[in-house]
C-alpha cells in the first residue's frame, strides 16, 4: 500500500448503487459503490459548489442536486449541463473490507 493511502470506510457501510460524504481532514469525498467497485471523488460540485454526496447515482454517473448537472463517476468527466469542469478522482484500492483512496 501507498503511504498515501487514506481509510475511507468499510464495505459494509455502502450498500451497492449508494453514496455517502467521507470527511478527510478539513474537506470531504464522495465514496460511491457502483455494482461492488468502489469509487472516490471530491464531494463538491465543480458547478455550484454543492455536496455530490446529497445528489442521485444513476449508474455510474452522479447527478447534482443543486442545478441537476452530473458527472461520470470513474473519470470524473462533466456529462450533462451545467457542468462543464471534471472533478477531481481519487485512486481507489480495498484490502479486506476497508476502502482506501490515494490522496494527495
Amino acid at each position: 500500500m501507498s503511504d498515501k493511502l487514506v481509510f475511507i470506510c468499510k464495505t459494509s457501510d455502502l450498500e451497492p448503487g449508494t453514496v455517502k460524504r467521507v470527511e478527510i481532514g478539513d474537506s470531504g469525498v464522495a465514496v460511491y459503490n457502483i455494482e461492488g467497485t468502489y469509487y472516490v471523488t471530491d464531494d463538491r460540485c465543480t458547478h455550484g459548489l454543492s455536496s455530490l454526496s446529497e445528489g442521485e447515482l444513476m449508474g455510474d454517473e452522479i447527478e447534482c442536486s443543486m442545478h441537476f448537472g452530473a458527472f461520470h463517476v470513474p473519470t470524473g468527466k462533466p456529462t450533462l449541463a451545467p457542468c462543464s469542469i471534471a472533478l477531481k478522482t481519487y485512486r481507489v484500492e480495498t484490502k479486506g473490507e476497508d476502502v482506501f483512496a490515494e490522496m494527495d
